[in-house]
């Protein structure tokens, strides 16, 4: 048996560190991580265990979130807020795999876009092969914006 933990098995021993060590904002986020992936857990049809791929989906949902209510707090003027709300996303991003450069993203781009010969018409196909191609890897907004500018 290999010594590498599971996401769940990584925000559960985060719980304690964070308790032990008073980490209030830490603990409030691995504690709603936690949440999430028992919640999944107990839908219907799901399985008993989660796997990494899994977790990372759920994180990477209550990362967007996050972020979608900091810009809101920004927007508001609410900075203390805002503050709040990006320190959480900062602390669930450390369980996301890291993200690809622009300069990787444009090359894999430009590579999808000569694989399937695409034109300017063709933006969705080339957005919905790259997000399978990046899955996990690019956030969706920023492989639709650089499709754009690459296609015109």
């Amino acid at each position: 048996m290999d010594n590498v933990m599971t996401i769940e098995e990584s925000v559960s021993k985060g719980i304690m560190d964070a308790m032990k060590a008073r980490e209030t904002l830490r603990l409030e986020v691995l504690r709603n991580i936690k949440k999430a992936l028992i919640e999944a857990k107990s839908a219907a049809g799901a399985p008993a265990n989660l796997d990494d791929d899994a977790c990372v989906k759920i994180i990477r949902k209550l990362a967007k979130q996050g972020r979608d209510a900091a810009g809101i707090f920004r927007e508001q003027g609410r900075d203390d807020l805002f503050a709040h709300e990006s320190a959480q996303v900062a602390i669930l991003e450390e369980f996301l795999p890291a993200q690809v450069s622009d300069e990787q993203l444009e090359t894999t781009l430009r590579a999808i876009i000569e694989r399937l010969q695409a034109t300017p018409a063709d933006k969705g196909k080339v957005i919905g092969a790259a997000n399978k191609e990046l899955a996990g890897k690019a956030d969706g907004q920023r492989i639709a914006s650089m499709v754009k500018s690459l296609l015109g």
